[in-house]
């Protein structure tokens, strides 16, 4: 136990500190913020897509489908367009809205929320028109032709406007980053236009915003004249270094890497899904986007929750099954009880930190192996076309399988690979859970004795 609890201190001093600190940062807590506030319309634009899948699943059905849904798709489908289709608008305001907001709050400084969200979708737009050099003259691109529109300068893909896709999320979120700092850094020099006291909040506040937008305008337009200068602009360089890093997560060790640095940060008492998904979520919707437009992204959506996390993070489905029906300690049992509920919706909250899991050396290990097992699975199966990608997002509280059928358009293999995936997560914390349970159970007879003694 030495050496464990060795090992733990090393990781708490050497991990936990820097993660803690980036939690923190106003920038995570913003984009996390993105995040959550995203999921409604991933959900909802999800679930009008299935509708066009459940077709090809149902196949008896055909007829119906044709005389009722079929009729009215493109209706229906102006939902999934104005959610997923735009979801980097949705990501620029909430980001430059609760990035003033969290700056105002703890610099105390007279900035608007409001002001913060607008001038981040302000400078976001001025990244989506597509310029080039064309006789020595700047000029709004204008193409049509089998493979790609565009019109003035804006782009249309399949699911409308490309840049305010999925794919835009990046460039949003660096804009609306940059759009706040700026503002911020005005507002705290004191170059603003005040007004009256007599003059109303609303226009006030107005006029405050006028030369940060003024500035706002003149700093991205400089930078986008040089880089149309060199033939690219904001949009393409903001891509790059994302599609290095999306690809990477596209790979087997890359999922691997990402589940461990989940389960390693839960170890150590922080919220590592948390984190982690502020950077991996715009990753994740834009290969379900993809996917939906008949691509073959294996990490997309909720492909954690769907398939590798079942029970919750550390996949802790086959733990709670242990402790609720097999284990002889009492703390177990009781606890396996009252988790086992809440397990079957992915929430376990009370294995972690009841168990506990933080700061376990027993069970510590079996948390941070068994997503790499079940991920390990999950990958290599869809990407050998035993299952289907993930094509729909669903609400990560989903039951195991029913979250599986659906986000894959109702693939049977998927929902067989999901309870799969639950018995290899029961089969690596098995080993580890019975040592543990003996050692309560041990130290439970022991206290029994000396109160009897």
């Amino acid at each position: 136990m030495g050496e464990d609890n060795k090992f733990m201190a090393f990781l708490n001093s050497k991990i936990m500190g820097p993660m803690g600190k980036l939690a923190a940062t106003r920038i995570v807590r913003a984009i996390m913020a993105a995040g959550l506030a995203s999921i409604p319309f991933t959900i909802v634009g999800s679930m009008f897509l299935v509708l066009n899948i459940l077709p090809t699943v149902f196949t008896g059905l055909t007829g119906f489908f044709n005389a009722t849904f079929v009729k009215i798709t493109d209706l229906y489908m102006v939902a999934n367009k104005t959610t997923m289709g735009i979801l980097a608008l949705y990501f620029t305001i909430v980001i430059g809205y609760e990035y003033t907001r969290i700056i105002r709050d703890e610099e105390k400084l007279n900035i608007d929320p409001v002001n913060g969200a607008l001038l981040a979708v302000f400078a976001y737009f001025m990244t989506i028109p597509e310029l080039v050099i064309k006789g020595g003259m700047v000029k709004v691109l204008s193409v049509s032709n089998a493979t790609e529109t565009v019109v003035n300068g804006w782009r249309a893909g399949d699911g409308g406007l490309a840049r305010l896709g999925t794919a835009g999320i990046f460039t949003g979120i660096i804009m609306a980053l940059l759009a706040v700092k700026i503002y911020q850094l005005i507002v705290k020099k004191n170059w603003v236009i005040r007004m009256p006291e007599q003059v109303p909040a609303g226009v006030a506040k107005s006029f405050t915003a006028l030369i940060p937008t003024f500035v706002i305008a003149f700093v991205v337009l400089l930078i986008e004249g040089i880089l149309v200068a060199l033939n690219t602009d904001i949009y393409n360089v903001i891509a790059l270094p994302f599609g290095f890093v999306t690809n990477l997560t596209n790979s087997w060790l890359g999922v691997v890497v990402i589940e461990l640095l989940i389960s390693l940060l839960w170890v150590l008492g922080i919220h590592g899904a948390n984190i982690i998904g502020a950077f991996i979520t715009p990753i994740t919707l834009n290969n379900l986007t993809l996917n939906s437009q008949g691509a073959h992204m294996v990490f997309a959506g909720e492909f954690n929750n769907m398939f590798v996390i079942i029970g919750g993070s550390g996949a802790t489905l086959g733990l709670v099954f242990f402790m609720t029906f097999m284990a002889k300690s009492a703390q177990l049992k009781v606890l396996g009880r009252a988790a086992i509920a809440p397990a079957f919706f992915n929430i376990n909250e009370p294995i972690i930190f009841g168990a506990p899991v933080v700061y376990n050396p027993y069970l510590a290990i079996p948390f941070m192996l068994a997503p790499v097992v079940t991920s390990s699975l999950t990958y290599w199966s869809i990407k050998l076309g035993i299952t289907h990608q993930i094509i729909a997002q669903m609400p990560w509280p989903s039951p195991v399988g029913i979250g599986a059928f659906l986000g894959t358009g109702g693939d049977i293999p998927s929902v067989i690979l999901a309870f799969v995936n639950v018995i290899a997560a029961g089969l690596v914390y098995y080993p580890f859970a019975r040592i543990y349970d003996r050692k309560l159970l041990a130290q439970e007879q022991a206290n029994l004795a000396a109160e009897q003694a």
